[in-house]
């Protein structure tokens, strides 16, 4: 009886434990399910306009129709420099002192005398002519005399020669973008002492890839900024496009108008970039680990009854985060995101869900 009971109770244990072992089989056939089913996220695509745009380099500079370049009719000497070369001055500020050239001075005072003689012969010429002892003839010579020793005079004082030093002045707000002299410096009449940008006068030079210059033409919109710091985008104007290479660059130059604005953040002379928008166009909006590229081209995973399906797609707009495809997409299609990388056509995939709040 003991032996019977005892050989049932092991039947029992056995059958307990085959029981056991058949359930954990079975929890591990549903843990390969899911294995074999790729984590996703998804998102929807959707259109949006977009613009192509080539990314062009070069320098901020004054504008040559209204740069100039300040010199003398005379030579002189340098005898006092207020400014320095880059510095930003008011109107009427000083820029400049110089002494005349001696030469210029002895000129001018030989136009004082011929001046003080012509108006002596133009009196004696007149109590003579009272007197009957001289003809209107003379008379009208003495005038003339008298009229071109005045305008010797003007033009000799105009030249400097007048004064003992003349000062160089701002001719408007600006930016003092070169000085080619030095104090004590000599100079010949009509050397270039200094160039000159008003504030509102500066453009930027920019050069590009000679393939893109076939994509620009003058008005397009040009964003501008420059290389270091953080200045303001500034909104410009193509006015010129190069037909030539730069023989040093070996780019396309470029001529971008800037806004008045563009000189509280830009000085003559800074490096700046710039990105120049060529055509609009629509496309999917997509977040660009969702683009994925192999020897076909480009693609991306759409979920198709819980399965990776690969769409062919074209890349139109690569930069940024969100970029811009075109293909056989719809508003209503979930674009596979997360876990892309890891999936091939026709994959098994299980959408993460968000956590309960």
């Amino acid at each position: 009886m003991n032996r019977f009971l005892l050989t049932r109770a092991t039947l029992v244990a056995l059958l307990a434990l085959l029981a056991g072992c058949g359930g954990g089989a079975a929890d591990g056939d549903d843990a390969a399910d899911v294995s074999g089913q790729v984590l996703i996220t998804t998102t929807t695509p959707v259109s949006q306009s977009f613009h192509d745009t080539i990314q062009a380099w070069g320098t901020a500079v004054g504008d040559p129709h209204r740069a100039t370049v300040i010199s003398l009719g005379h030579g002189g000497q340098v005898t006092g420099a207020d400014v320095a070369a880059g510095q930003t001055v008011r109107h009427g500020q000083a820029l400049l002192h110089i002494a005349p050239d001696p030469a210029a001075r002895n000129t001018y005072r030989q136009a004082q005398s011929a001046l003080e003689l012509a108006t002596g012969e133009l009196k004696r010429t007149e109590q003579m002519v009272a007197q009957h002892l001289a003809t209107q003839s003379q008379l009208a010579a003495a005038h003339k005399a008298l009229d071109d020793a005045q305008a010797g005079l003007d033009a000799q004082r105009a030249l400097g020669g007048g004064s003992a030093e003349e000062i160089i002045s701002a001719p408007a707000d600006g930016v003092v973008t070169a000085l080619n002299v030095n104090l004590g410096d000599r100079f010949q009449a009509g050397a270039a002492l200094l160039s000159f940008t008003p504030l509102h006068g500066l453009i930027a030079r920019l050069g590009v890839q000679p393939e893109d210059g076939s994509r620009l033409k003058p008005g397009m919109p040009v964003q501008v900024q420059g290389v270091y710091g953080s200045g303001d985008m500034l909104d410009g104007q193509i006015n010129m496009v190069g037909q030539a290479i730069d023989a040093q660059t070996h780019l396309l130059p470029l001529q971008v108008a800037l806004p008045p604005s563009a000189s509280a953040s830009l000085v003559a002379g800074a490096a700046v970039r710039a990105n120049i928008e060529t055509a609009s166009y629509t496309a999917w909006a997509l977040p660009r680990d969702a683009v994925l590229h192999d020897d076909k081209g480009d693609y991306v995973f759409t979920v198709d009854h819980d399965h990776a399906k690969r769409i062919d797609i074209t890349l139109k707009h690569s930069e940024g985060d969100t970029v811009g495809v075109q293909g056989a997409l719809d508003g209503k299609m979930r674009i596979i995101v997360l876990g892309s990388y890891e999936l091939n056509d026709g994959d098994a995939v299980r959408e993460q869900q968000e956590p309960a709040k």
